[in-house]
C-alpha cells in the first residue's frame, strides 16, 4: 500500500527583524521550530494519519529542502500547490518553479485546494507535452503509465519551433517550411508512439521556443487542471 508523506520547511528567512535584534537567533529558531513541528502534527490527521504517514520537518530555503528530502527519502512524486499572492504569481523563481527544476522525481502541481473542488481522477484527459529529444521516449512511457492507472486517456501535444518572424520570408514559403516540419514531427512521434506501445492523438503546433519558455511556469501556475512534471 502506498503511503504519503508531509514535508513542511521552516525558513529562517522569514524571522521578524526585531526578534533578532532582542533574543539570540538560536532560540528564535528553536521557537519556529516548535511552532512548525506543532502545526505540522495537528494538519490533516484524518486525511493523512500521523501513525501511518510520516511528517518531515526541515529548516532552510523552501524549495531547496523539499527537493532535498525528496531526493533522500527516494520519493516517487511531489504534490504541491501553486496557489499564492498576486505579487508572488508575476514571480517566476517560485518555490514550485524551483522544486519543479531541481527534484529528482516528477512534481504534480494544481491550484490551491481552498480554491477548487477536488474531482476524482477517472475519465481525463491527459496531455503528453514532447519535445522528441532522448528523453521524450521517458516522458511518454510515464505519461501513459500514470494515466492508465487513472483510467484516463492521453493525447500528445509537440511544438515546432516558427521561424523569426522578422525575416523577409514569403507567407507561402513559411507556411510550406511549417507544413514539412509538421510532418517530420508526425513521423518521428509515430515512430516514438510505437516504441512505447502507445496509440494517442497528436496535435502539431508551431511557436517561438522563447516564449514557450517564458510561458511555461505560467502554464503550471495558472492552470485550472493538475499539472505534472516529469
Amino acid at each position: 500500500m502506498e503511503r504519503g508523506s508531509l514535508v513542511h520547511v521552516v525558513d529562517p528567512t522569514g524571522y521578524n527583524g526585531m526578534q533578532l535584534y532582542v533574543r539570540p537567533i538560536s532560540e528564535v529558531l528553536e521557537e519556529y521550530i516548535g511552532i512548525g513541528r506543532e502545526r505540522l502534527n495537528s494538519f490533516l490527521t484524518a486525511e493523512f494519519p500521523v501513525e501511518e504517514c510520516p511528517r518531515i520537518l526541515a529548516t532552510g530555503d523552501a524549495a531547496n529542502e523539499i527537493a532535498r528530502v525528496a531526493r533522500e527519502d527516494r520519493f516517487d512524486l511531489i504534490i504541491m500547490p501553486t496557489h499564492s499572492g498576486i505579487f508572488r504569481q508575476m514571480l517566476l523563481g517560485s518555490t514550485t518553479a524551483k522544486v519543479i527544476n531541481d527534484a529528482d522525481c516528477p512534481v504534480l502541481t494544481s491550484r490551491h485546494a481552498q480554491t477548487i473542488a477536488p474531482t476524482p481522477l477517472e475519465h481525463r484527459e491527459w496531455l503528453c507535452a514532447v519535445g522528441l529529444s532522448s528523453n521524450s521516449e521517458r516522458v511518454l512511457r510515464f505519461a501513459s503509465q500514470v494515466a492508465a492507472q487513472a483510467h484516463g486517456k492521453v493525447s500528445i501535444i509537440h511544438a515546432v519551433q516558427a521561424g523569426d518572424t522578422d525575416l523577409p520570408i514569403q507567407l507561402d514559403l513559411r507556411e510550406e517550411i511549417h507544413s514539412a516540419e509538421r510532418q517530420e514531427a508526425k513521423g518521428r512521434i509515430a515512430d516514438l508512439q510505437q516504441m512505447v506501445g502507445v496509440e494517442a492523438p497528436v496535435r502539431i503546433a508551431v511557436g517561438q521556443v522563447k516564449e514557450a519558455l517564458l510561458e511555461t511556469y505560467a502554464m503550471v501556475r495558472d492552470s485550472s487542471f493538475p499539472v505534472l512534471s516529469v
